[in-house]
């Protein structure tokens, strides 16, 4: 036979029912096998459960058993332990009954006690009285010194400034009085070697003049050398002072050269 129908509304495209009739069919095969493992797991769960019933059981009976003798245990314990408990008890009263007459020896002894803090406060607040009034004049000296050991101090500072200027002064005199010597000494040698050397331009004389002349350059030469001396030492001291060294007030010894 020739189906001459149209395909829709039943069918989008040709074969479409075909085609959902062979996928119910494999839905029912599928449907057929979990059905299968379905029973098969209902079985084994069975199976299960009555083992564990059984074992449920067995273990009720030991429970049991184990239960019945710990009870008797228990009533065995609690016996020892009602009997301790009575002792402790009756130690406790025992105890209870000295640490009341403790207290109340304790509480005689607090009340004298608290009769002789009460004293002892009184005497506090005197002893504190005084000391606050002894503080307050102590305080009032206190800034009194404090005020006169600054003014000592500036006053000590005033007077170590003024010994430094007036040490450096000194230093300056001695410093300037043995250069004014030794320039002075120096310049009497050069004019000595200056008229010398004015005498040996003749020829007779000069022979017998150059030992003099060698002499008195060899002098000048000595007191030239003890004025940088005499200025290197005397600043060095100056220096000293001023960097607040004391005692450094001594006059610098000068070495007497022979005039030739």
């Amino acid at each position: 036979e020739t189906n001459t129908l149209p395909f829709h509304p039943f069918e989008m495209q040709q074969g479409d029912i075909l085609r959902m009739e062979k996928e119910h069919q494999v839905l029912k095969e599928q449907l057929k096998e979990a059905q299968e493992k379905y029973d098969q797991l209902q079985s084994r769960s069975l199976e299960e459960i009555s083992a564990l019933k059984e074992l449920l059981k067995k273990n009720v009976e030991e429970t049991e058993v184990v239960s019945k003798n710990e009870l008797d245990w228990f009533h065995q314990d609690l016996e020892i332990q009602v009997k301790k408990w009575q002792q402790e008890k009756k130690e406790n009263q025992e105890n209870l009954k000295a640490l009341r007459t403790t207290a109340k020896k304790h509480t005689d002894t607090n009340d004298r006690y608290s009769k002789t803090i009460d004293e002892k406060e009184k005497q506090y607040s005197i002893y504190l009285n005084t000391y606050l009034d002894t503080s307050n004049k102590l305080a009032n000296e206190k800034v009194k010194l404090e005020e006169l050991i600054k003014k000592s101090q500036d006053d000590y500072q005033e007077c170590v400034k003024r010994a430094v200027k007036a040490e450096i002064a000194v230093l300056k005199n001695w410093k300037e009085t043995e250069v004014c010597k030794l320039n002075g000494i120096a310049a009497n040698a050069e004019a000595n070697l200056k008229m010398l050397k004015s005498l040996s331009s003749s020829a007779s004389a000069a022979p017998k003049l150059k030992s003099q002349i060698d002499s008195w350059e060899i002098f000048i030469s000595n007191v030239k050398k003890q004025l940088e001396k005499v200025k290197a030492e005397y600043e060095e001291k100056i220096q000293t002072v001023k960097n607040g060294v004391r005692n450094c007030l001594t006059k610098m010894e000068t070495v007497d050269l022979p005039s030739p």
